[in-house]
């Protein structure tokens, strides 16, 4: 069998779109990743990553407008050659709207990388769509990101960046109830009934993943009666999403401050789920937010 190509993710796009957020992502799906780095030294790197392919197997790189014209315009003749070379290369592009983007510039109060005396963010911005509208219409992905959140933003690089090749990837989700259900998932599974650690005053600042709280949780027959209701269910269906092709289940798991019981049953559903499906992502929201 011939050996797996290494694969080379550019991510690029306008700033403020999420190029940040999908690399964090990227790197979840074990990816090396390397942020701003400078167009015209795509192909040295690329040698360098060639040289050593059982570390460098996933690479993602960040690049952005920031980089001389000239070497934008390069770039999808660099990919095409790298790909001719005998690495798998995509593009992913992330875009959104201006008001999005104004807002968030607002809200982080960071400065726009091409604003100058003579331009202001929205001329920025514009000026920015128009050195990447080359490799907008060359990207193998384009994520519009102006009405999506971080965690939304993660599930959709997942299923772009996702080797339709490999086992189906499982998400494991705990969120908080209170703060609303996430988008997209496939099953939810409420914990609320459980018995809750954050009524106990010296549990109160750990989470589920501390010792203290699985203890305390472990204690009670409850949990492991729906810990093993919940793990015979997906050993039961998951494999029919597989054979139906499916390259993506996300199961989510909630309580009322997504905190002690949801953590704890998403870290154990985890264990229990990885000899039979070993591709696992674990997302506490409200630990992560």
């Amino acid at each position: 069998m011939p050996a797996a190509r290494q694969q080379l993710i550019l991510v690029t796009g306008l700033s403020g779109g999420g190029k940040s957020t999908a690399l964090r992502a990227l790197e979840d799906l074990g990816c090396y990743c390397v942020d701003n780095l400078p167009a015209a030294l795509l192909p040295e790197f690329a040698e360098q990553i060639k040289r050593n392919p059982a570390r460098y197997s996933k690479v993602a790189l960040g690049v952005d407008a920031r980089s001389p014209g000239r070497d934008l315009e390069e770039i999808p003749l660099w990919l095409d050659q790298l790909s001719k070379a005998g690495l798998e290369c995509q593009l992913l592009f992330l875009t959104a709207d201006i008001k999005a983007i104004i807002k968030r510039f607002s809200e982080t109060r960071r400065r726009h990388p091409l604003t100058t005396d003579e331009h202001a963010l929205p001329e920025a911005i514009e000026r920015e769509k128009r050195l990447l509208a080359g490799l907008q219409k060359k990207a193998d992905w384009v994520i519009d990101t102006s009405d999506t959140n971080i965690h939304q933003l993660r599930r959709q690089v997942w299923k772009c960046a996702g080797n339709e090749n490999d086992t189906m990837t499982i998400v494991l989700e705990s969120f908080a109830f209170k703060r609303g259900v996430p988008q997209d998932v496939d099953f939810i599974f409420d914990a609320r009934i459980l018995p809750n650690p954050h009524w106990v005053e010296e549990l109160r600042e750990y989470s589920g993943l501390d010792l203290p709280v699985r203890k305390w949780l472990e204690q009670d027959e409850a949990v492991e009666g729906m810990l093993n209701d919940i793990l015979g269910f997906l050993r039961s269906w998951l494999p029919k999403f597989q054979l139906s092709q499916r390259s993506y289940v996300t199961v989510g798991i909630g309580c009322t401050g997504g905190r002690h019981r949801s953590v704890y049953l998403v870290d154990r559903l985890s264990a229990g789920l990885s000899p039979d499906f070993g591709h696992i992502l674990i997302h506490h929201r409200e630990l992560q937010a």
